[in-house]
This record gives C-alpha cells, sequence and structure tokens, in this order.
C-alpha cells in the first residue's frame, strides 16, 4: 500500500512532534526532557513550556527553573499543555503554583485525498516570495516588532523542511500570507494572515488551495494546523478543505503574563 493510499489519521503524537519540527528554532533548549522555547513574537508557541518528553527532576523544582530561565529573558512564563504533556497532571500542579488556564487552541487535520480545486481570488495575484519578502510582509500583516519579524526569518532560513511560502498581493502590496511545511506525508499549515479589508473575499481560500494542492503533488497525504478555537472566519475557511479537530491545547500562565 503506498502513502497515497493510506487513510487513517495519522498518529497524534506524530502530529505533535512534526509541529515542533516546523516551528523550530535556535533558540530552545532542552531541560531534564522538557522544551523549552525562547524565540521573540507573537507566536506562543516559539516562547512557551513544552513538557513533551519524560523527565525524571520534582516537579516543582522544574517549574521554578522554568520561571527563572524565562525571567532572565525578559519573556512571560506560559506553559503549553497538550494532551501529551509529561507528567499527565502538569496543569494541575501549574493551577497550584498560581497559573492559570488561557487561549484554547485546535489542532486540525485533514486528508488529501485528492488536490484542492484550483481558485483565482478576484483583483489578487499570488506569487512566491522570497524568505525575507515573506518575514517583512506577515511581519505587516500581523503587526510584528522588528525583533518578531527577524525571528519568524531565522525559523524560515534555518527549516530543514521542504517548505512553501505564498502571499496574495493586490495592487502590488501583499494582502495575504501562508507557508506549508513538509516531513514524512504530513503537511503543516503555518502563518495564515490576512489583511482585514480583504477578508471574506476568498483570498484565504486561494492561497490555502494552493499550498494543499503543492503538498499533494508532493505526496503528503494528511495536512494539520493550529487554529483559535475562537476564530470563526479562519475555521470557516478551514472546513471548506475537510480539517476537522483531532485533539485541543491550552496554555497555562500567570496573570499580567498571558500574553
Amino acid at each position: 500500500m503506498t502513502a497515497r493510499a493510506k487513510s487513517g489519521t495519522p498518529d497524534l503524537r506524530r502530529i505533535e512532534e512534526a509541529g515542533f519540527n516546523a516551528l523550530q528554532t535556535q533558540r530552545q533548549l532542552f531541560y531534564d526532557g522538557w522544551l523549552l522555547r525562547v524565540a521573540p513574537g507573537k507566536a506562543r508557541r516559539a516562547r512557551s513550556v513544552n513538557a513533551h518528553f519524560g523527565s525524571t527532576l520534582p516537579l516543582a523544582q522544574k517549574i521554578r527553573y522554568c520561571e527563572r530561565f524565562y525571567a532572565e529573558r525578559h519573556l512571560p512564563v506560559l506553559f503549553r499543555i497538550t494532551p501529551f504533556v509529561q507528567p499527565a497532571d502538569l496543569g494541575d500542579a501549574l493551577a497550584a503554583h498560581g497559573y492559570e488556564a488561557f487561549d484554547p487552541t485546535l489542532v486540525q487535520v485533514a486528508r488529501l485525498a485528492t488536490p484542492p480545486e484550483p481558485v483565482d481570488p478576484t483583483g489578487c495575484e499570488i506569487a512566491a516570495p522570497s524568505d525575507a519578502e515573506f518575514a517583512d510582509a506577515l511581519a505587516q500583516l500581523q503587526d510584528l516588532s522588528r525583533e518578531g519579524r527577524d525571528a519568524l526569518f531565522e525559523r524560515m532560513a534555518a527549516s530543514p523542511l521542504r517548505t512553501r511560502a505564498l502571499l496574495a498581493y493586490a495592487d502590488g502590496a501583499p494582502v495575504a500570507a501562508g507557508t506549508v511545511m513538509l516531513e514524512d506525508g504530513l503537511a503543516g499549515v503555518f502563518s495564515m494572515a490576512t489583511a482585514p479589508a480583504m477578508r471574506r473575499r476568498g483570498v484565504a481560500t486561494a492561497l490555502l488551495g494552493r499550498l494543499l494542492a503543492w503538498a499533494w503533488e508532493r505526496n503528503a497525504t494528511h495536512a494539520y494546523l493550529q487554529v483559535d478555537a475562537q476564530n470563526a472566519p479562519a475555521l470557516a475557511v478551514y472546513r471548506k478543505f475537510g480539517f476537522a479537530t483531532a485533539y485541543t491545547y491550552h496554555y497555562c500562565g500567570r496573570a499580567g503574563d498571558r500574553q
């Protein structure tokens, strides 16, 4: 049976691992099995604690270490809580230390049985930019700081994964963006953004369709993405391509650090 013929949903832990690889950054380290990321910018996945692997040290000691580690770098200490955290009661332990859960996020998966039908957005041109051009455009669309823009460019330029980045232009200005990153038959969709004035005009649908078609042509069997549970417009676009929630995660932070 070929990879294309496989119809079952991939192992969810594998999807989580692929997400780590797709959003890799040089600004990270392992501490007793926990992945601590400190890349600046809006993406909390790149500046949070990911307790995905087993550990041996006392939990209270590890939490204190993470708090010092992030404080020394002038970043809020955030813990990303997935169904796969180790130990499984980490969320309860954090609550006892004064942390609160926030920002529920959906991890959605779609099977790529056939390539999406191409759609041309009215009044827009879609093109593949350089990493620098994409970072500049996304920084504009998401109102990133210069530091956040540079961290995004660093992740894109250093990624070991095969990547396709696309921008939609209207009157020569970037109005939408998105990337897809391939690993072992999985296509991770990231950095989807659309200028407010261009929303609900089919631009995001056209952009995502081209990204998924590119991934399908390179033998991806499934696509996955991460989306805010409250982002109804984005969820409506993803539903068109068969995306459905496979699991959820959230963050834990103290009052004043939930940003």
